[in-house]
């Protein structure tokens, strides 16, 4: 059998594998041009395709996710992130809502003008009577309570009359005219005089008395320690002047 002969025995370099494999590899995945062209010859530097995430990296050897794939995760992400309400928070919620409405509603009938109801309630405070015209005070309400008070002291046959004459008394002749309730009973022989020097129940007041149908002899104020005169204290201070003169039945 002939033995194999060496190439290092024969005098003969062998050539390397890399002369023999480097030709045909450098033709094959590089083209003889002298423009620019892709290789698919991997770059040193370059990630393995095959273990790029397709998601982030274009060079990504696996199929890309669609659209609608991207926007579902990221929906199922969002989905994840919010926090849960209880049943509690949604009770607590609801319950801040209903208390606002009345709110809510009262301060939008404002923004109307639509509170009539508030305001119709509230029914404007009459005025006094004092606070009326001084006749119409006197005429309506003075006459009327003091006739009702006398009676009620068994005066039958009172006779009240509103007068604008002369002070009824001896050196007031020069004096002008003023009004007056005058007040006489049994048959004229017991006289009375409420004098107002102005016409306003608050202003200056006097008061006479006279018997035998003859002249008052004397003038006096009349509820002049009061602030502030009322029906009902007019009334009562004339009760009062002609008890004190007995002049009244229970005397």
């Amino acid at each position: 059998m002939a033995e194999e002969t060496n190439h290092n025995d024969a005098g003969e370099i062998a050539p390397s594998t890399v002369e023999k494999q480097a030709p045909s590899v450098s033709e094959e995945h590089s083209p003889s041009t002298d423009s620019d062209q892709a290789t698919d010859i991997p770059s040193a530097n370059a990630p393995d395709p095959s273990s790029a995430n397709p998601d982030v990296n274009p060079n990504a050897a696996g199929e890309k996710p669609t659209a609608e794939a991207q926007l579902s995760e990221k929906s199922s992400q969002t989905a994840v992130e919010q926090p849960t309400v209880s049943a509690k928070d949604k009770a607590d919620d609801k319950s801040a809502q209903a208390a606002d409405k009345p709110a809510a509603k009262k301060a939008a009938a404002k923004a109307k003008g639509d509170e009539p109801a508030a305001k119709a309630a509230k029914k404007e405070k009459a005025p006094a009577v004092e606070d009326k015209p001084f006749a119409e005070f006197i005429q309506q309400h003075y006459l009327p309570a003091l006739k009702k008070a006398l009676e009620n002291q068994e005066i039958q046959d009172l006779d009240l009359t509103f007068e604008k004459q002369k002070i009824p008394v001896r050196g007031y002749e020069q004096e002008p005219e003023c009004w007056q309730v005058i007040g006489r009973w049994q048959g004229g022989w017991r006289q009375f005089n409420v004098i107002f020097i102005q016409e306003n129940i608050q202003g200056q007041r006097a008061f006479t008395y006279a018997e035998n149908k003859g002249r008052p002899s004397t003038i006096e104020p009349f509820l002049i320690d009061e602030r502030k005169v009322t029906l009902d204290l007019m009334v009562f201070g004339v009760v009062q002047r002609l008890n004190a003169q007995k002049w009244l039945v229970r005397n």
